[in-house]
């Protein structure tokens, strides 16, 4: 493959999991992925608690802002990740979707978001290995 990678994280609101999972990507594979993220009902903002608990490991996510779910974006992926939207995501041929079971850190606190930010990270570190194995670090 040529051109790098596009991966696409998809969760309801788009405020929490997915902003997460996105700036952990980001953060350890550079530029050589594409990032993006989506929610299918789009919150008003990034949740608190997740930019807080990003903030605690060195990743600043507060200028970030909930996005709509778009066919493009689907069809502009390699990887579509969702994480409890289920079947709100269209599916086309050719594109690898994976669905991460992960509690929804919505309403919730910096205490409770910390194991869901640091499950992410384990699941994006598995994601590079397998996508971008010469990002991986």
């Amino acid at each position: 493959m040529s051109e790098k990678p596009s991966v696409l994280f998809v969760c309801v609101h788009n405020a929490g999991r997915s902003q997460m999972a996105a700036a952990w990507l980001t953060h350890l594979a550079g530029d050589r992925v594409e990032v993006r993220s989506a929610g299918s009902n789009p919150g008003k903002e990034v949740n608190p608690a997740a930019v807080e608990a990003m903030r605690e490991v060195g990743i600043d996510i507060s200028a970030e802002a909930p996005k709509m779910l778009t066919v493009d974006a689907v069809k502009e992926s390699d990887v579509c990740i969702t994480m409890g939207c289920g079947d709100t995501c269209p599916v086309f041929p050719g594109k690898r979707y994976l669905d991460w079971q992960l509690e929804d850190p919505a309403g919730q606190g910096v205490d409770a978001v910390r194991p869901i930010r640091d499950e992410i990270k384990g699941l994006v570190e598995g994601l590079i290995a397998e996508i971008a194995p010469e990002a991986a670090k």
